[in-house]
């Protein structure tokens, strides 16, 4: 149902997002669909997948209006900005680094075998525990540990290899992988 659905929910979704935000709100839209429970019982499945791809776009948008009023209402930036402070510009190119550095985390997320990747996501985005997703996912704990570290492990590799390649500093410094490798617990 998916694959024969991806097309049209890439051109709901184009009329709401980016580009560039497309094909990561259809993965969700995927992810989440994977995710439900009883979706055989469902009356009309479709619906509910162009629903929630309806929902994603409309959470982007409400993030993304915050990230402009969030920028407008820090008054001090704005002046630094005003003023052609350099502590500005510096910070505009970190967050830019930063920006590009989460792109390329998300590519490879999103090369990760699909269980692993469905694990490593409600780990690392959603916050669930490893009993949570285990019991969620029909595992054992013990596998669900295996595909966080798995995850964990290819997505350092492909950073590195980003990183080397870019030219850019070593990734044991990357902000994005330090915040995805932080609070790493065996619960």
């Amino acid at each position: 149902m998916f694959t024969t659905s991806s097309k049209a929910l890439s051109r709901l979704v184009s009329r709401m997002v980016p580009p560039h935000e497309i094909e990561d709100i259809v993965q969700e839209t995927y992810v989440r669909l994977c995710q439900t429970e009883n979706i055989d019982r469902m009356d009309s499945p479709k619906a509910f997948m162009y629903k929630t791809a309806r929902n994603l776009a409309l959470d982007y948008i409400k993030r993304a209006d915050n990230k402009r009023v969030i920028r407008v209402d820090n008054q001090q930036i704005l002046e630094d900005l005003l003023n052609g402070e350099n502590r500005v510009t510096d910070e505009m190119y970190h967050s830019t680094v930063i920006d590009e550095e989460f792109k390329h985390f998300c590519d490879a997320v999103r090369m990760l075998p699909v269980q692993c990747r469905k694990v490593f996501v409600l780990k690392k985005v959603y916050g669930n525990s490893q009993k949570e997703i285990a019991e969620q996912l029909g595992i054992s704990q013990s596998t669900v540990e295996k595909h966080i570290s798995s995850g964990l492990k290819r997505c350092t590799i492909y950073m590195r290899n980003f990183n080397s390649d870019a030219n850019a500093p070593a990734t044991s410094s990357s902000p994005v992988l330090s915040s995805i490798t932080k609070g790493i617990t065996h619960d």
